[in-house]
């Protein structure tokens, strides 16, 4: 009698993960082709002191106004990147002047570069974790706690209100969209599968 309920409980299992499997293959192949649509941007602080966290706040802000035109007027992720690229040393000269005017003599080393972000909650839309495009903003040590958002599209300064129209304004799609708006409990287990699957591919990959 206890091995027959093992054995169902050993087909609950499996027919559970073949779901999550199937249902996370097809929410990679959907993260994949976002991240192939956005750039991320990651600040990261000196330290967790709270004087170095405000700065990195102050950073932050800084570099969401630099950006936000210029990521409006790109016409795909491509010119973005080109845009950013080529403004990296003035986002550090502006980074460094900012620190200045709070007295603080750090140095800032700007990067565009592929970098892991976690699952995050943003106002009016949500990410998978994954390896994404960035905008990384280092600030002298950066051993402090970072800051994550988006900078293409520049969904960091759009209400959330406007978030759809921003993003399909910067040649996502509607899917892409309804993706990362849904507030559904499948749209927490879809994620969730994400996330393992991204966690089995980075461990294959060393």
């Amino acid at each position: 009698m206890k091995k027959s309920k093992w054995n169902e409980l050993e087909v609950a299992l499996l027919v559970l993960l073949a779901v999550c499997l199937l249902t996370g293959a097809a929410a990679l192949r959907r993260q994949d082709d976002l991240q192939q649509k956005m750039i991320r941007l990651h600040v990261v602080a000196n330290s967790d002191s709270e004087r170095d966290q405000a700065l990195k706040l102050q950073v932050r802000d800084k570099v969401l106004d630099f950006t936000e035109q210029t990521m409006r007027s790109a016409e795909s992720r491509e010119a973005a990147n080109e845009a950013l690229r080529a403004s990296l040393p003035e986002i550090e000269r502006m980074a460094e002047d900012t620190l200045l005017e709070s007295g603080c003599a750090d140095s800032v080393e700007a990067r565009l570069e592929p970098a892991e972000f976690p699952l995050k909650a943003y106002d009016g839309f949500r990410l998978p974790a994954g390896e994404y495009m960035a905008l990384r903003v280092l600030i002298g040590e950066a051993e402090g706690q970072n800051w994550w958002c988006v900078v293409y599209p520049p969904l960091c300064m759009t209400a959330a209100s406007d978030v759809a129209q921003t993003g399909i304004a910067c040649g996502m799609e509607q899917e892409d969209m309804s993706l990362m708006q849904e507030e559904d409990e499948g749209y927490q287990i879809k994620f969730r599968c994400v996330e393992l699957w991204e966690q089995l591919r980075q461990w294959l990959h060393k």
